[in-house]
């Protein structure tokens, strides 16, 4: 009987969500298209059409491709489900007996505790307590080393000869896929003293390039460890400071309330991820090479390694410290220049070319000519973050193309922690301990679309707002909020989590989206329109709060009722001070109201949501970037000005730290191309860092 070898294909199944998730991905480097989700919201006899006929052409290919050898290979089994008071806790990411039992189960084999663990290795394990499930449970995904088995456990053969492939559950693929860190995958690749190296294409040039690479965040980071390690000669310019300055400058800030322009939670060394809670969840594809390869590269900078298997990473502002230090250091190893507290004033052009950049000191003022200093580069990649609002209006002079994009806004609610455990878990609760337990301190993630069929007459908001979607953001359990300006007149924030998740506050921002056609009133600024209409409810916030980084907040269920019961609020973890205020008044109403009708839609799933003990904080404009810089989709170069090179979450090409890691990546082996040290196809070069696993995507 022919059993068909499964490929890579399109479907994301999660474990612990209901929702389908559809991945359109190429393995091109020639379409920023690559990596793009789209999100369905049916199942089952639900499915779109179009939906329908991809399962049943993956189901036909299923069964037509023969597994030549079953005595070899690798089998993949997913969605592994071991209740949560049997498996030995969050932190362990081993092969334990009750996992055994799960898997003795899909082979049908009688004794679990026959099964050899060095057999299987754990690719993911995630936590779902959903209350639909009869108890709480771990679940795994686990890879089976078939010629390991049968060597160590040969009875097991009348069992697997009968395994068959079936979709997003047991897969079966003919050879092992271990994605390597990225250090590794330039090092093969690097050239002989000859300069010949066929197999890659990589090129030996006795003259190396020059680059600049502007931002030290995630994408300037990789693009900046690719270049460097291919044989460009790299300069990275970070107008804060490195983070152990940066750090006390933080501490400056919230202790003694004294705002570093250039040195905060935004701008520094590591970026505005730095100080967060440090997320590694991503939608671009978990088990695709490229992520993989980001994940193992921050392993090898002293990321812990169970990041490669939980399924939500993160990592914590304390963790990520010293591994940008280590990262830092790698870099400088290489001969990558460093330059920090080196602000961007300007560009250096010429006949439509980049040639250059205008730096100053950031201590100094922007514009103090006697400071400034021009360097010359062959190309400059521009990796800043969204809140380097400064960089766009001096792109704008230069007409370097930029257009409007959608982003969101709201405010950070913030509960006890313990009010969420109890939600999420119930009697399980007691287990979290603050954070120290055996399961996993409670976090929410919720969206909804508001509008339409929604605004019925059975709801207080019957009429005024427009169809548009509702979302927690960022959501930081065990967490603070924190204070995210970098202007003293503007005033907005973030949420932010150590590795421990050890706080009694949970937060999570609470967004609508907004679009173009909602920033008519300030057009005359061309495509920073969104950029103004962040900044004006910035600066209600900071004059509704009173100044001195004081935070306008309200209990949820006064914001409800559009009324302000008292200046007593519950307690805040936000440090510089909070001021009982109206914040129903700061959004237009639309904005207001959509809010306002979607916390009463996430209190049905998440019942207790809205309580007394609730506190929203205001504002959180800087979800993303409210511009997208145009570039080519092959090479990452701007479409307006040549030897530019706009990419990660500041241009508008990513959404966290591993998309903008990944772009940065991609980035750095198309400028590579570009500078002629790598000679043949991007594409093949990049197929070790980006080429699928053949497996389901989760």
């Amino acid at each position: 009987m022919a059993i068909s070898t499964p490929t890579y294909h399109p479907l994301h199944f999660s474990p612990t969500i209901t929702t389908r998730r559809i991945h359109l991905h190429t393995t091109s480097f020639t379409s920023r298209k690559a990596l793009l989700t789209r999100c369905a919201r049916r199942t089952g006899k639900q499915r779109y059409p179009s939906e329908k006929k991809k399962l049943e052409k993956l189901k036909k290919t299923l069964l037509t491709t023969e597994i030549r050898n079953r005595e070899e290979g690798y089998w993949r089994l997913s969605k592994l489900s071991v209740p949560a008071h049997k498996d030995p806790g969050k932190d362990f990411v081993g092969v334990s007996l009750p996992l055994l039992e799960a898997i003795a189960k899909v082979l049908k084999f009688p004794v679990a505790a026959m099964l050899p663990e060095e057999a299987f290795t754990v690719v993911r394990k995630s936590f779902d307590a959903r209350k639909v499930l009869k108890e709480p449970a771990f679940v795994y995904t686990v890879d089976m080393d078939v010629k390991k088995l049968l060597h160590l456990e040969p009875r097991t053969w009348d069992f697997i000869s009968y395994l068959e492939p079936k979709l997003g559950i047991v897969e079966y693929r003919e050879d092992e896929n271990t994605p390597t860190d990225l250090v590794d995958i330039l090092e093969k690749g690097k050239v002989k003293v000859d300069g010949s190296n066929p197999s890659n294409g990589f090129a030996y040039s006795e003259k190396r390039p020059r680059v600049a690479v502007v931002g030290s965040g995630p994408s300037g980071l990789f693009a900046a460890l690719v270049l460097g390690e291919i044989g460009a000669d790299v300069t990275l310019i970070e107008r804060g400071q490195p983070v152990e300055q940066r750090g006390r400058d933080i501490g400056a800030l919230v202790v003694r309330k004294i705002l570093s322009s250039e040195s905060n939670f935004c701008f520094g060394e590591g970026g505005a991820g730095t100080w967060s809670d440090g997320k590694l969840v991503t939608r671009i594809g978990r088990n695709s090479d490229s992520v993989q390869a980001v994940l193992k590269t921050l392993v090898q900078f002293g990321a812990p390694p169970n990041i490669l298997v939980d399924g939500k990473p993160h990592l914590g502002t304390d963790r990520l410290v010293p591994l940008l230090r280590n990262f830092r250091h790698y870099l400088l190893d290489l001969g990558v220049d460093i330059k920090f507290n080196t602000r961007l004033d300007n560009l250096v052009v010429e006949n439509g070319q980049v040639k250059g950049v205008v730096v100053s000191n950031a201590k100094m003022e922007p514009g103090c000519n006697s400071d400034q200093e021009k360097l010359l580069f062959d190309a400059v990649v521009l990796a800043v973050g969204h809140s380097a609002r400064d960089v766009y209006s001096m792109l704008l002079q230069h007409n370097v193309e930029m257009v409007l994009k959608n982003f969101a806004v709201g405010l950070r609610i913030e509960h006890p922690q313990e009010l969420i455990n109890n939600i999420q878990y119930s009697e399980l609760a007691n287990e979290v301990q603050g954070g120290r337990g055996r399961i996993p301190v409670a976090d929410y993630k919720v969206a909804k679309y508001v509008g339409g069929d929604e605004f019925n007459t059975e709801s207080r908001f019957e009429s005024g707002v427009e169809n548009r979607s509702c979302y927690s953001f960022c959501m930081c359990p065990g967490g603070q909020v924190v204070l995210t300006s970098t202007n003293p007149s503007e005033l907005c924030i973030n949420g932010m989590s150590f590795s421990r998740r050890a706080s009694k506050w949970a937060n999570s921002a609470l967004v609508v989206t907004v679009s173009s056609d909602e920033f008519d009133s300030f057009r005359s600024h061309g495509p920073l329109a969104g950029v103004e209409f962040q900044r004006e409810f910035e600066r209600r916030a900071a004059e509704m709060g009173g100044g001195n980084f004081v935070v306008p907040a309200q209990r949820v269920t006064d914001f409800l009722a559009e009324t302000l019961s008292g200046t007593s609020l519950p307690a805040s973890s936000y440090r510089l001070g909070v001021k009982a205020s109206r914040l129903h008044t700061l959004f237009p109403a639309h904005i207001t109201k959509a809010l306002q009708r979607s916390i009463e839609m996430f209190d049905k799933e998440l019942p207790g949501f809205i309580t007394t003990d609730a506190l929203l904080h205001g504002v959180e404009t800087r979800t993303s970037s409210p511009v997208q810089i145009s570039r080519q989709a092959d090479t990452c170069e701007s479409t307006s000005l040549k030897g530019l090179y706009p990419i990660g979450e500041g241009a508008g090409y990513a959404g966290g730290i591993v998309s903008a890691a990944v772009d940065g990546m991609f980035c750095g082996f198309a400028l590579a191309k570009q500078l002629s040290l790598y000679r043949g196809d991007v594409e093949l070069v990049l197929r070790k860092a980006q080429k699928q696993t053949g497996f389901v995507k989760y």
